[in-house]
């Protein structure tokens, strides 16, 4: 097989050689966004999913990306493209496929960002009017949106600074908890009974995997960023398994620190009783560390919230401009800046596309958590899970046609169709269940998962399209660049 490249070269390409092991890694992991998942997602997890089951369910779902990473950086060893899942997508199964993916892809990060946007305009003004200063959240979202908008048209170092900073303060505030509940034994002595079977077949598990799920989004970024990365062969694999490692040790540990805090037994009705379950870590802060943290991580919530944003139209941004670059979405799309090298079209098209939904939920009066939020990332969700799915399957379809590339049929076959089926199961799961999940009833239950569906059949025919008029182009679709 011959190395694949772009047809593009020269001026418009992404910046080469910007990226190292670390910078990658916090990019991903910001993605995840450390804080907002601690606060936010992992009580909503226990309220509603399996109580005090969430750290083994987050051990679980760790194991499964793992498995799953095998293939996916086997794969990455050998298509270097920004465009990742749909790269694969389009190299494994085909243009068409490729096509369809591309365009869940886009409207994933679209969700996924414009979503946290929603929250972080009503955390942000609810925390500014409690200094008596009162804006309304869409004023503190569109304030978001245009800082985001000068990092992402900007060059990504100065993305990567910037998360860096803010993820590693993140992780220092949720420690330091972890240490304090260490430390005193937690309500009544540690137990390791959240590991057990009872437990996590406790309450409704598929939501708790769900939401475990949930807080790894943006793991693929480690391939999304293999074109400007520092020798990709190697960066890529260390910075795709660091950040599980990471993202999964860290939620495993918290959440079972944070049920021991709460106490075992406790956990739950303590959870019922609260009018907001994004107030338990706060209360255990207060109750092992002291009032001067949760100081801390009001602020730190919002930045957390940001660096999510940020890394998400990042992840966007370059899946535009690949779309642009391989004949998917118009040719200007897929141009970088002359001095940056960043995707400037794709980040100011993404931006243009923030502000009007956000408009559109301001102006009906939308609720910027329980409706912009929640039904938002849970598209982003169903979005990507369904890509993770069309990848492992696509690295079977193309390590089966390419069998040089690579011997051992654990990595190529036996891991990727187990994960591929692990996550199809999950896909159903949540297509069928969505109205109750995201809090979407009636035609929203059907219309918002359906979003995924129409952008499919757009990708789809985008790629028809393009091998009708440009079949050379077609037949390169994915290919990347030199790997």
């Amino acid at each position: 097989m011959q190395t694949q490249s772009s047809p593009e070269t020269g001026i418009n390409q992404l910046r080469k050689n910007a990226l190292g092991v670390g910078a990658v890694t916090f990019l991903v992991v910001s993605a995840a966004a450390p804080l907002t998942a601690v606060a936010g997602g992992v009580p909503l997890s226990m309220l509603l999913g399996n109580g005090p089951g969430i750290p083994l369910t987050f051990l679980l779902v760790t194991v499964v990306l793992l498995l799953f990473s095998v293939g996916y950086v086997a794969m990455a060893r050998h298509i270097r493209n920004a465009g990742a899942f749909y790269a694969y997508t389009a190299q494994g199964l085909g243009g068409l496929m490729g096509g369809a993916a591309a365009l869940i892809a886009i409207l994933a990060y679209n969700a996924m960002q414009i979503g946290v946007f929603g929250m972080f305009g009503a955390i942000t003004s609810g925390f500014f009017a409690s200094l008596g200063f009162s804006m309304p959240w869409w004023a503190w979202t569109y304030l978001g949106i245009a800082v985001v908008a000068v990092f992402g048209y900007r060059r990504v170092d100065l993305s990567a600074k910037v998360l860096t900073a803010l993820v590693i303060l993140e992780y220092l505030v949720v420690l330091v908890i972890d240490a304090a509940i260490l430390l005193k034994g937690g309500d009544a002595g540690l137990s390791i009974a959240p590991f057990t079977p009872a437990a996590f077949w406790s309450g409704t598990p598929a939501i708790g995997i769900l939401f475990c799920f949930a807080a790894f989004i943006g793991f693929e970024a480690t391939t999304i960023y293999s074109e400007e990365a520092r020798e990709p062969n190697k960066t890529v694999p260390r910075a795709t398994y660091i950040s599980v490692l990471i993202i999964g040790v860290f939620y495993m540990l918290t959440s079972w620190l944070m049920v021991n805090g709460a106490g075992v037994d406790k956990l739950v009705p303590q959870l019922q009783g609260l009018q907001d379950p994004t107030t338990f870590l706060f209360g255990l802060a207060e109750r092992y560390v002291g009032h001067w943290i949760t100081v801390v991580m009001n602020i730190l919530f919002i930045t957390s919230l940001f660096a999510g944003v940020l890394a998400f139209h990042n992840g966007v941004a370059r899946y535009m401009y690949v779309a642009g670059r391989e004949g998917l979405l118009p040719k200007s799309v897929g141009v970088t800046h002359s001095q940056f090298q960043s995707p400037h079209v794709g980040s100011l098209i993404q931006t243009v596309i923030a502000a009007l939904v956000v408009a559109l939920f301001a102006a009906t009066g939308q609720d910027p958590v329980l409706a912009l939020f929640s039904w938002l990332t849970n598209v982003g969700t169903l979005a990507i899970i369904l890509l993770m799915a069309f990848t492992a399957f696509a690295i079977v379809a193309f390590f089966g046609r390419n069998p040089g590339l690579e011997s051992n049929p654990v990595v190529t076959k036996v891991l990727p169709i187990v994960t591929g089926l692990i996550l199809l199961v999950l896909v159903y799961y949540i297509s069928v269940n969505f109205g109750a999940i995201a809090g979407a009833n009636g035609v929203l239950a059907v219309l918002l998962p359906g979003l995924v569906v129409i952008a499919a059949l757009i990708g789809f025919l985008a790629a028809i399209r393009l091998r009708s008029f440009d079949a050379a182009g077609f037949a390169r679709l994915g290919a990347g660049q030199e790997a």
